[in-house]
């Protein structure tokens, strides 16, 4: 039986482990690069950066429990994602889910003095539309957004973290940006008229 078949091998010489050696320091250099859009992408999906927070802590908890066997791991970021989106999909599913908290209005406001006071708070109302708007979303929809949209994943990478055929993942993404599409527009719509 021949060696060099690359499907074959576990552990290639470009793997992961190869390139930064102790698996535990793979966990936290690659957790600390994906952090933001991890953070990002629950906080579109659970409401609140509290709870996203939390998810990560929890999902990097699990993660390093089984840090010795991610050589074997063909794609690290995928898989953390995976794990990242599980711990938050059960988290909604428990029943000790703590409400959505909604900003107060005194954190959303600034001081008339500041200039910039009118664009952040344009900022911050369009960012709370497009909660809304993804709040509309299927679940499989919503979750392929985000994974596209904050993850920054592949079509591919998306598919393997659902277990899903790649041509059903394109189309939710198509679905879900055509119906975000129709719901801030008829948001905007009437501010226009």
């Amino acid at each position: 039986m021949p060696m060099n078949d690359s499907k074959t091998t576990t552990d290639p010489p470009t793997s992961v482990r190869a390139k930064l050696g102790d698996p535990g320091d793979v966990v936290v250099a690659t957790f600390s690069a994906l952090q933001n859009e991890l953070v990002s992408t629950l906080v579109y999906m659970l409401g609140n950066r509290d709870d996203a927070n939390d998810m990560i802590q929890e999902a990097f908890l699990k993660c390093w429990k089984i840090r010795h066997t991610i050589g074997d791991i063909d794609n690290l970021r995928a898989w953390i994602f995976r794990v990242t989106m599980n711990c938050a999909k059960d988290f909604q599913r428990s029943a000790w889910k703590r409400r959505v908290k909604p900003m107060q209005k005194e954190e959303l406001m600034m001081t008339a003095k500041d200039p910039m006071a009118s664009m952040v708070i344009e900022d911050q109302e369009a960012i709370e539309r497009l909660k809304l708007a993804i709040a509309t979303l299927r679940p499989d929809e919503k979750e392929v957004f985000l994974l596209r949209q904050n993850g920054e994943l592949t079509y591919e990478e998306i598919a393997d973290i659902r277990n899903t055929p790649v041509g059903t993942i394109k189309t939710q993404m198509r679905t879900a940006l055509i119906k975000l599409r129709k719901v801030l527009h008829q948001e905007v719509e009437p501010e226009a008229a």
